[in-house]
């Protein structure tokens, strides 16, 4: 019996050491972060948050913010991600978690966490604004490689956005990108006309389906904003091509 009660006392112990050492880790995480000290803030918050079984949500999030600051935004993305999960701070969180996979450059991870975040909070200025840029310039870098495909997938990201704005330029830059597409194939085939009548036609009919997809997203331009003249020319122009 008396060595049962030790044992308990040994417990009892070395638990009130472990709450002392996770006090003191959390104290002077929060000293490193009013100093500005925020690699030290990342490192202490960090133990802390170990010993206290990541359940101080307050801790987590200031953890986070000083991994941004850090520019660590591998662990930035971590700890935004963990208070999204224990729903705190949603609408800060959203966006230092989206702030840290845009540095990251990690398209997949950016856009699920954006949408989720719109989904949360409708029309979030800070979410919407990050999407457009990152979406219409990760665009822009893989149409001038000639990456169509992922081209296409990030300016239709954009499309989430409720701002009208950004949705005519995600619309524009999809129907001037395929506009470009077919208008060049045709340039490109035009010899054929005399000399390949078939193939010709063949591939005249693969670019004019180009026209006719960039004009769909054109006509949507003009739906939003009439006064779009750069979107106007190129929707006559498209008219003219498939006479």
């Amino acid at each position: 019996m008396k060595k049962i009660v030790l044992l308990v006392a040994f417990c009892l112990c070395m638990g009130n050491i472990f709450a002392q050492d996770a006090d003191k880790l959390r104290d002077e995480g929060d000293a490193a972060l009013n100093a500005k000290n925020y690699t030290e803030a990342l490192a202490k918050y960090g133990e802390y948050l170990k010993l206290n079984e990541y359940k101080d949500t307050v801790r987590i999030f200031n953890c986070a913010f000083s991994a941004t600051q850090a520019k660590n935004y591998a662990e930035a993305a971590k700890y935004f991600d963990m208070a999204i999960k224990l729903n705190y701070n949603l609408d800060d969180s959203y966006t230092g978690a989206a702030m840290a996979y845009r540095s990251l450059n990690k398209s997949e991870e950016f856009f699920k966490t954006v949408e989720e975040g719109l989904k949360a909070f409708p029309g979030n200025a800070n979410l919407e604004k990050m999407l457009y840029s990152y979406g219409i310039k990760q665009g822009q870098a893989a149409q001038k490689k000639g990456d169509i495909e992922t081209a296409t997938k990030m300016y239709k990201a954009v499309l989430v956005a409720s701002n009208k704005k950004y949705q005519e330029g995600a619309l524009y830059s999809l129907g001037g990108m395929l506009y470009n597409q077919g208008a060049t194939k045709l340039t490109e085939i035009y010899p054929l006309a005399s000399s390949d009548p078939e193939k010709y036609k063949a591939e005249k009919a693969k670019a004019d389906a180009q026209l006719t997809e960039a004009k769909g997203y054109l006509d949507k331009v003009m739906e939003l904003n009439p006064n779009n003249a750069n979107a106007k020319k190129l929707v006559d122009a498209i008219a003219a091509s498939l006479k």
